[in-house]
């Protein structure tokens, strides 16, 4: 099937003269038939027209390996004004030969979204890990464009890499409208917690369990809440294919959570199990696997079952985690539930199974609050909203992947003033959500790395909006790696803890001395 060029859309002085966006509706598309069509796309010495993958024009670019360094890509503006606050599906036919594979995954043959949002820097997108040689084939992924999007552009080429790539079939449609929020309730009923204390605050988990780490949690810090993280093979794609293997050590890691849960109840801890690693794994995007494949998807249910069957009823247990950070770049294929369809689907299982313990959900874009702009509450019993919160990402995750770039909280992080007021608005479509479905939230991640000048300051101003606005919480992480730890000084370097009580600790301790512990039921 071919495209013919359309005009950019939303070009008129007034938006209201042009219907809302609805699903399936077309941004842009082009086939590059035309001379209009590829008249439209600026000239390079890199770049030709070439045949097609129906036999008409395709867009060829070539890069010697003298010229790998950089981007080598044609840019084409793209008017989203019309488009904000939509979930925007990007699609492409490409071939390449001989592409050297870049040195970073994002990095290689570009089919990518660029524009600026004031509220949350400069965005990048596209398929990640395409180099080598390979016949037509679609790149894909899916994006939700800021409310504030502007200077938005299509970006094919190749960067950081050598070869030949070609490109067409170009279209980009709407996926999801924006969802418009219905209004707070005037008299709401008290919302479901899921508990009975005044609020719970507490840590994610180790990646083993230690019976003097639950110890010194419960009675030195008196935290009340863990989220326990059944995790391995963090960053790496392709992992947790073979399922009889998986349920090994699955089976390994509930016997661990058996100990540690006996061990919270000892100590005044209440615990969400997390299931931080699903069947499948993730792929190279960082797409779940569980969303694209049925028989992953079945299995991580029937995982959940069995879990539910194994805890329900445990007084040490306050919810079950069904999925971390849910990743959808490319739409779920045919008779495999999405993101929140399957979440659905694991928890309606679980309710047969049991119907009491509280179950979370939690939103697309690694649980984001921009995941919550278009999230729609679920037709479930007993359930609880998360949000993790690590923005901006350029504060928090500074030196994680690379150098440490000394980037300070407050101030000016990637173009935007960042303070209290800021995170305020950061996480404003969670409020709205909670609002609006007169739900609870919990804050299940949030973090600065120890090394991040403020780091204290922002995760005061995170705790200070949670407490504003109600939410439970867990900070990431204690005892883990110790990049999170409020145990370790500022020093990368320092891997031993900290002689003296760091200021990130004392922010948490704080907190955590006004906490109420959980009752102990007499039969235990």
């Amino acid at each position: 099937m071919r495209f013919s060029f359309m005009a950019l859309v939303a070009l008129v002085s007034s938006s209201a003269a042009i219907a809302d966006p609805k699903p399936g509706d077309s941004v842009f598309a082009t086939g590059f038939d035309t001379p209009t069509e590829r008249e439209a796309w600026p000239k390079a010495g890199f770049a030709e027209w070439s045949v097609g993958h129906e036999g008409t024009q395709s867009l060829r670019i070539t890069v010697p390996p003298a010229e790998a360094a950089g981007g080598n890509m044609l840019r084409l503006p793209l008017d989203l004004t019309r488009f904000r606050g939509c979930v925007l599906s990007f699609e492409c036919l490409a071939k390449a030969e001989n592409v050297s594979k870049p040195a970073a995954s994002h990095l290689g043959v570009k089919f990518m979204l660029h524009y600026r949002s004031l509220s949350a820097g400069p965005f990048w997108q596209n398929e990640n890990d395409v180099s080598g040689t390979f016949d037509w084939r679609k790149l894909a992924f899916t994006t939700r464009i800021a409310p504030d999007a502007e200077g938005g552009e299509l970006n094919l080429g190749l960067q950081g890499c050598s070869g030949t790539a070609w490109f067409d079939a170009v279209k980009v449609t709407v996926l999801k409208a924006p969802v418009r929020r219905p209004p707070p309730m005037e008299n709401p009923p008290p919302v479901f917690k899921g508990h009975s204390l005044p609020r719970l605050r507490g840590v994610m988990s180790p990646n083993e369990f230690r019976e003097a780490d639950l110890r010194t949690l419960g009675a030195e810090w008196n935290a009340n809440l863990i989220r326990w993280q059944i995790t391995r093979n963090w960053g790496k794609a392709g992992t947790d294919r073979d399922l009889a293997e998986y349920d090994r050590w699955l089976d390994a890691e509930l016997d661990d959570l058996d100990r540690a849960l006996d061990a919270c109840h000892r100590h005044g801890i209440l615990a969400v199990i997390d299931m931080h690693s699903p069947p499948g794994g993730r792929y190279d995007n960082s797409d779940l696997a569980i969303f694209h494949e049925l028989s992953y998807q079945n299995h991580w249910i029937a995982n959940w079952e069995k879990i539910a069957r194994r805890y329900r009823g445990n007084p040490a247990v306050w919810g079950y985690d069904l999925v971390n950070e849910p990743v959808q770049n490319s739409p779920s294929p045919p008779g495999v539930a999405d993101y929140l369809a399957a979440q659905v689907r694991a928890a309606k299982a679980i309710r047969k199974v049991d119907p009491d313990t509280p179950i979370l959900i939690e939103a697309a874009e690694w649980d984001s609050a921009a995941g919550f702009r278009d999230l729609e509450p679920v037709d479930v019993p007993r359930v609880i909203y998360q949000i993790h919160m690590y923005n901006p990402g350029g504060f928090t995750h500074q030196g994680v992947h690379g150098k440490t770039s000394a980037t300070t909280y407050p101030g000016r992080i990637e173009g935007v003033e960042w303070n209290k007021d800021r995170i305020r608005a950061a996480l404003q479509p969670v409020r709205e959500f909670q609002l609006a479905y007169n739900v609870h939230i919990y804050a299940g991640e949030f973090s600065a790395i120890r090394w991040a000048p403020g780091a204290a300051d922002y995760l005061r101003d995170c705790i200070g909006v949670f407490e504003e606005y109600g939410w439970d919480w867990s900070y990431h992480a204690y005892r883990e790696w110790d990049g999170w730890s409020v145990e370790h000084d500022a020093n990368p370097d320092n891997h031993q803890p900290a002689t003296a009580t760091t200021d990130r600790k004392r922010v948490l301790t704080e907190w955590f001395g006004r906490n109420t512990k959980p009752p102990v039921p007499r039969n235990r």
